[in-house]
């Protein structure tokens, strides 16, 4: 968790003393998540390049988590396994240029599986967004 997002769970003007606080646990649960009538969508981390692609997962609906992520390349036929970085990101280290357009292969925490195909373009731009039409 970032120390913004950590900070904010303190009350108004005692973020800095959460923050110096140490280690400390935290219980939570696990909910499912409501995202009707929204597609996940993938947001090309800033720090992507031609051979080096992160993305942030977003709007996915159903158990509230990914076990995994899978890459496929333009005209590949192996589906390549992403590494978690944080959170929603998910990262691939290339063996040389990556070619777009991009399809994904997301299996969440129940097992449930499904592709989103050709969703990152050629052409993609750090920054940018590209929703699917897909959803759990």
């Amino acid at each position: 968790m970032s120390g913004t997002a950590f900070g904010a769970m303190a009350k108004r003007g005692q973020a800095d003393q959460l923050l110096n606080a140490g280690r400390i646990q935290i219980q939570y649960t696990r909910v499912p998540c409501n995202w009707h009538g929204v597609d996940i969508a993938f947001r090309v981390d800033s720090g992507s390049n031609s051979n080096y692609l992160a993305v942030a997962i977003e709007f996915e609906a159903g158990d509230g988590d990914l076990r995994g992520v899978e890459l496929k390349e333009h005209r590949g036929s192996a589906w390549e396994m992403m590494q978690q970085s944080w959170g929603a990101v998910w990262k691939y280290n290339g063996r040389g240029a990556l070619r777009a357009p991009f399809s994904f292969r997301l299996t969440s925490g129940s097992g449930r599986t499904l592709v989103a195909a050709n969703v990152v373009p050629a052409g993609w731009r750090p920054g940018a967004t590209y929703p699917s039409v897909v959803n759990y």
